[in-house]
């Protein structure tokens, strides 16, 4: 079983750009389904994007155009670049994985590992 560390969290001004990564130790880390997950103060916790193991990648609507997943098999790391910040973006952000054999998706309850979590803050 994976087991994950996120990074690269931190305070940026609306408009600005921040690249979370998450390390994985464990194995056949490229046949996992991993994603991003977000949870605000207040709010439930929210898919942002997924990537495959076959490569494909689905990201949340309202980061489409904004936010990019992707993921490094050789160092066992995914990404999640995040360009034009906005102060809705605020959240702490968590990485997820789960075996291929379900469904690559958003089902929060599907996800058995998760990272601690990054905090992203987004000053207007």
């Amino acid at each position: 079983q994976l087991q994950l560390l996120e990074s690269g969290g931190g305070s940026v001004q609306g408009g600005g750009s921040l690249r979370l990564s998450c390390a994985a130790s464990g194995y056949a880390f490229s046949t996992y389904c991993l994603a991003w997950f977000r949870q605000a103060p207040g709010k439930e916790r929210e898919g942002v994007a997924v990537s495959s193991a076959t490569g494909s990648t689905n990201i949340k609507d309202s980061v489409k155009g904004r936010f990019t997943i992707s993921r490094d098999n050789a160092k066992n790391t995914l990404y999640l670049q995040m360009n034009n910040l906005k102060p809705e973006d605020t959240a702490m952000y968590y990485c997820a994985a789960k075996p291929s054999f379900w469904r690559c998706d958003f089902e929060i309850a599907s996800y058995k590992t998760w990272g601690q979590g990054t905090q992203v803050t987004v000053a207007s």
